[in-house]
């Protein structure tokens, strides 16, 4: 009876928070049991580009370390903010969701090439936060600060650009990604409350402030 109720709870968990998250723990997992080891996952431009270890592009962003309240830690947060902008800001727009996901992916790792983990939360300060933690724990912070400024980068180019006078929306998903993931819309007319946008708060609309 737990198991059937455990299932039931893990299936409606929104699908790209699902496979992140179980990714995330089965590769902790197989860290753990020995059957791979953290040198296998690790970003190395010269592993990736010179011995076509292509996997590593997507592996340094599943391994949070061992088995450890670090661990547990990051994996909280990472259950409950990816579910949150899934089933908020995102709901319905599970290709744009999984869009945020590649473009956040894609200048961390250009920003790492260039000088050779998270992610939008609806807190706006839980990104400084996490990186207390980090500072507490004697991690170290780039991966923290690099988060950061992918979060406002893609804030600005999402929700902010867009919505000035001669803005245009720079960010768009690819129509593979939508017919890929996209269904319709159980709910056409829902309409999200500000604090449910990628961002959590609408920045740059101060003048609706005692408006």
């Amino acid at each position: 009876m737990a198991y059937q109720s455990l299932r039931l709870e893990y299936l409606q968990i929104p699908p790209v928070s699902r496979a992140y998250t179980t990714a995330c723990v089965l590769t902790t997992a197989a860290v753990q049991l020995e059957l791979i080891t953290p040198f296998q996952l690790y970003f190395n431009p010269e592993l990736i580009f010179k011995h076509f270890q292509i996997w590593r592009l997507i592996t340094n962003f599943l391994f949070f370390g061992p088995v450890g309240f670090n661990f547990l830690f990051n994996m909280i947060f990472l259950y409950r903010y990816c579910r949150m902008l899934e089933e908020g800001s995102f709901r319905g727009r599970t290709a744009d969701f999984v869009f945020m996901f590649l473009f956040g992916g894609f200048l961390m790792t250009s920003d790492r090439m260039s000088k050779s983990k998270e992610l939008l939360t609806q807190a706006p300060f839980l990104p400084w936060v996490l990186m207390g933690f980090s500072l507490l724990l004697g991690n170290s912070i780039i991966v923290d600060l690099l988060g950061i400024a992918v979060g406002h980068i893609y804030f600005f180019l999402e929700d902010v650009f867009p919505n000035q006078p001669g803005g245009i929306r720079i960010l768009k998903t690819p129509s593979i990604l939508k017919a890929i993931f996209d269904t319709p819309d159980e709910d056409p007319n829902y309409n999200p409350l500000p604090e449910e946008r990628p961002g959590g708060f609408a920045w740059g609309e101060g003048q609706r402030l005692g408006g």
